[in-house]
């Protein structure tokens, strides 16, 4: 990852991390209201679970939150696990259970995945159960991390095991971060009342690490227009060589690219757009046949570029050529106008999308520490 990191100093470092220059600094007026009401919220919660990115087990912290939530019953709940590298994993997993804290992974859109989570915080608060008539849990967690659609998942299972009680509007689920802006709470269990308080997402105020700042934009926990496409899709691409993922893709089929090449002609644009979580129109056979040959386009491209290229991933100019180069093939690859003004923004629009849905496959952006106290 030296060339990523020498990279991002000295290439994308020079213009700062967001596209004004310096640490990123977005934290909306929402934000600091709720910051506040949660640390008001945390003294009398009785469990917190801290929602994570499985992709950024580390760099999806909220830093500023850590000393409060350090003296809580926490869980740990890395979600999204569909999205990240299943051989990878495990490894993460025995990590938090080596510093002695509660850690599951799950999948906010699987009823059974959350079922073990709603298992682990049962278990958590037995020890409370029996002198406190009513608990608390708290679900925290910076935005996009899947907080809502994790509510609403356990919301419709408290509905099935206790159908008589207030109906609770569904939180709001969106790409964009940080769309949950009040501090809701609904009743999941009886004797003992038990409540679930859900939270916005929120950043720290600032976040001086570049490398950190782009591996949250990357997974969307900042608003692309702060950052800029463009370097957020220069940083993936920058991941996925030094990590050599591309080579991986050699299971491609040459014969299916040969015909992928002359098949474009008359494909309609089907917008990936619709791939993200708001949207509840679901791809038809042709719309998903589209996709997944786009996929293979864009795998072919990345990974033809890189088994062709001569120079040293660990020097950041070698690094940058590569990465220009195969914005070329994956423009071509996606059917977009050479003259477009905006191609390089459609490509990267394009990229990022695959990326965050997980159609070039599961992926872990953060490295397993290998010392006790790791800085993300």
């Amino acid at each position: 990852m030296g060339g990523v990191r020498s990279m991002v100093k000295k290439g994308l470092g020079e213009m700062g991390f967001n596209k004004g220059g310096g640490a990123i600094n977005w934290f909306p007026g929402h934000m600091a209201a709720a910051t506040r009401a949660i640390r008001h919220r945390l003294k009398v919660s009785d469990l917190v679970v801290e929602v994570r990115d499985a992709r950024l087990p580390l760099s999806s912290a909220n830093e500023d939150l850590q000393p409060s939530l350090s003296g809580k019953r926490r869980v740990i709940a890395l979600n999204k696990k569909d999205l990240a590298n299943p051989n990878i994993m495990h490894k993460w997993t025995h990590y938090f259970d080596s510093r002695k804290q509660d850690c599951i992974s799950i999948n906010a859109h699987s009823r059974s995945s959350v079922k073990k989570l709603l298992e682990l915080v049962e278990l958590k608060l037995r020890e409370v159960i029996s002198r406190e008539p009513t608990l608390l849990v708290m679900v925290v967690g910076v935005p996009n991390v899947g907080k809502s659609a994790l509510i609403n998942s356990i919301h419709q299972i408290a509905t099935s095991r206790f159908p008589v009680q207030e109906k609770m509007k569904r939180a709001t689920v969106g790409p964009l971060p940080g769309v949950t802006q009040d501090i809701a709470g609904f009743k999941i269990a009886h004797q003992p009342s038990i409540y679930v308080l859900d939270t916005p997402g929120v950043l720290v105020p600032s976040i001086p690490d570049i490398e950190t700042g782009l591996k949250l934009a990357l997974a969307g926990s900042v608003k692309d227009s702060v950052v800029g496409e463009e370097r957020i899709a220069q940083y993936l691409l920058a991941v996925l060589n030094t990590r050599s993922t591309p080579l991986h893709w050699r299971h491609l089929n040459n014969r299916r690219i040969e015909e992928l090449r002359n098949e474009y002609e008359d494909k309609h644009d089907y917008n990936l757009k619709d791939l993200l979580p708001n949207k509840r129109k679901l791809p038809n056979r042709s719309d998903v046949k589209y996709i997944e040959d786009l996929v293979t386009e864009v795998q072919c491209a990345l990974h033809v570029t890189l088994s062709e290229f001569n120079g040293n991933l660990e020097e950041e100019n070698d690094l940058e050529s590569l990465i220009e180069q195969q914005f070329e093939k994956l423009q071509k690859a996606m059917k977009i106008p050479h003259k477009a003004s905006e191609a390089r923004t459609m490509v990267s629009k394009k990229l990022l999308t695959l990326f965050r849905t997980g159609k070039l496959g599961p992926f872990i952006l953060d490295d397993v520490p290998d010392s006790p106290n790791p800085v993300s």
